[in-house]
């Protein structure tokens, strides 16, 4: 399970690209890694975007391009479109072709952190924009998860006779305990997708998984590479196949290739700084939702779209909409209330090791 902040605030690094036309590209994940990948993009044309992506991916073939580096390709990507579509006077999601500025989305409250009443208040915020699916944070505790579940199914029941409920176990369990826990909440629940309920490299665990349940098996957003999602696709192991929006558009893109030619529908994860994939999301045939956390923007950053309807309407500010303040930015980088040193996506050392869910000792006890 991934962990939280107490402060619920979690950096956002901003990457500039900067041309000699004074046209600049902007890019939001990661700062790491940077210098290796920037020799790949300098000097050379913008626009020639996929291109400039294989060449990052060839700087780096060695060590290989997985976790931080990858992210940074994403971020120099999204940064790389911003540009394409700034210099053409488009908004990137006509530029990418899409007809409809308006694509579906679906809550998702990041949720670990929230005790009911706030759980029920975020719900209830979201169902006035019009939202009718939604995702918990759980797998530990059945009890506590179909009694969040059913918060949810209450707040969006507003806007829906059936609201669409998924629940993201963050690769917490192994085979059987999935078959288990997921079989006794849809013993109670309409479950509509699991995500990530095996490790993410368990292709075959993930297709008996899907096999022995209702509810979609939804995975992929931790895989940093087309060619990690094979043996998943392969394996029929997904249902709903992830994309982590970090990791940027060329990305999202052909594993949304990938994905339309088995006639599985994508869905990107973790959209709230990285805005140009839900503008290339919005250019796919088989998008299905995308994961909306926030109804705000970063603090320094302002976004060009308005959430209403269930989902986001994209701006007409060319290239991807995202803006930078970057003196406020400065102003605050002495006493920011985000500059903390430890980070939230630290896997429990008990994962997929429990015989009883829910009790017992806790994680972290002595």
């Amino acid at each position: 399970m991934n962990g939280f902040l107490k402060n619920g605030v979690t950096d956002v690094p901003v990457v500039i690209l900067e041309t000699d036309e004074g046209i600049e590209g902007i890019g939001t994940g990661t700062d790491q890694y940077l210098d290796q990948l920037f020799p790949a993009l300098e000097g050379e044309d913008p626009r020639a975007v996929t291109t400039l992506y294989d060449r990052m991916l060839a700087r780096v073939f060695k060590a290989g391009h997985n976790g931080a580096t990858f992210g940074a390709i994403g971020t120099l990507d999204m940064a790389l479109w911003d540009l394409k579509a700034k210099i053409a006077g488009e908004p990137l999601w006509r530029m990418l072709g899409a007809r409809d500025r308006f694509i579906e989305g679906y809550a998702s409250g990041l949720d670990i952190a929230l005790d009911d009443e706030k759980l029920a208040d975020f719900y209830a915020v979201m169902a006035d924009r019009g939202f009718t699916s939604g995702k918990l944070k759980g797998g530990l505790d059945i009890e506590a998860d179909l009694r969040r579940l059913r918060i949810l199914d209450d707040a969006l029941k507003r806007n829906t006779r059936t609201p669409a409920l998924m629940l993201d176990a963050n690769e917490s369990w192994n085979l059987k305990q999935a078959v288990r826990y997921v079989s006794a909440i849809e013993d109670e629940v309409d479950l509509t997708w699991i995500e990530e309920p095996l490790r993410r490299w368990d292709a075959p665990g993930h297709a008996r998984l899907s096999n022995s349940i209702k509810a979609a098996v939804a995975t992929g957003e931790n895989l940093s590479g087309l060619e990690q999602f094979r043996p998943l696709l392969d394996a029929n192991g997904v249902d709903v196949v992830q994309v982590g929006c970090t990791w940027g558009v060329t990305h999202f893109l052909r594993v949304a290739t990938v994905a339309h030619s088995r006639d599985l529908p994508i869905s990107p994860v973790g959209l709230t700084t990285n805005q140009a994939v839900a503008h290339a999301a919005a250019s796919v045939p088989n998008h299905l939702s995308t994961e909306v956390q926030d109804l705000g923007a970063p603090f320094g950053l302002t976004i060009d779209q308005e959430i209403v309807d269930g989902g986001i309407v994209l701006g007409d500010t060319p290239g991807h909409g995202v803006a930078v303040d970057e003196a406020a930015i400065e102003r605050n980088q002495r006493s920011a209330s985000w500059l903390l040193t430890e980070g939230p996506h630290v896997r429990p050392a008990r994962a997929g090791l429990r015989l009883v869910t829910g009790g017992g000792r806790r994680e972290g006890a002595s």
